[in-house]
């Protein structure tokens, strides 16, 4: 499969490939922008088109669940998720309301965070929808999100270029994109303890001083 891809690869089917990936379409972007990296380094692209071509597609392909969740409402969101349809794109309820609440715990911040955490990096847009998020910003913290793993995963295929035969590439990526989901969900977990702690240390020194901590 990833040869077929890497012989016939474009920054048009980047686009495509990641606009769907972005939807509830199960498009592994790792088999899609690091292997185009990994093309970069031969020579064949240009890694920040890819990086570019790559993020434009998670764009718009975030928008459109932002769409549907900013107009279906979540009743019809659930049921799609429900349906035999959701489960063919590995969709469920559950799926939906675990991005929910990230984006309940964590804010708007949480379209660019929710980017970078497998499970929840396609779905993050539905609730952004459902909250009624400004587009403005949803599309602002989304391409900055889109855009840093996107250079993650070109930084890895760049690096694989280096010793990894085409034969073995899969494999690979595979095998190091689980080396980094766990950094970047560590790394989450602990910002989210640091500003847990910041803001517990504020509140009490508010309610020390007198003053309203909710203010």
């Amino acid at each position: 499969m990833l040869t077929s891809l890497l012989n016939n690869l474009t920054y048009g089917a980047i686009f495509v490939l990641m606009l769907l990936e972005s939807t509830v379409i199960p498009v592994p972007s790792e088999l899609v922008i690091a292997p185009a990296a990994y093309h970069s380094a031969a020579g064949n692209m240009h890694v920040w088109l890819v990086i570019l071509f790559g993020t434009l597609g998670a764009d718009i392909g975030a928008t459109i669940n932002y769409i549907a969740g900013y107009y279906l409402g979540r009743p019809i969101i659930y049921k799609f998720a429900n349906s035999r349809v959701g489960h063919l794109c590995l969709l469920n309820q559950e799926k939906v309301e675990r991005s929910e609440k990230y984006f309940n715990d964590h804010g708007m911040v949480a379209t660019i965070t929710g980017r970078l955490i497998p499970g929840i990096r396609h779905l993050i847009s539905i609730p952004a929808g459902l909250a009624k998020m400004k587009y403005w910003q949803f599309i602002l913290y989304t391409t900055l999100g889109a855009g840093v793993w996107n250079c993650i995963l070109a930084a890895l295929g760049w690096y694989l270029h280096s010793f990894v035969p085409e034969e073995q590439l899969e494999d690979k990526i595979l095998e190091y994109g689980e080396y980094i989901k766990f950094v970047i969900l560590l790394l989450v977990g602990i910002a989210f303890v640091y500003f847990l702690t910041k803001w517990y240390i504020n509140r009490r020194r508010k309610i020390r001083e007198g003053q309203n901590p909710d203010e």
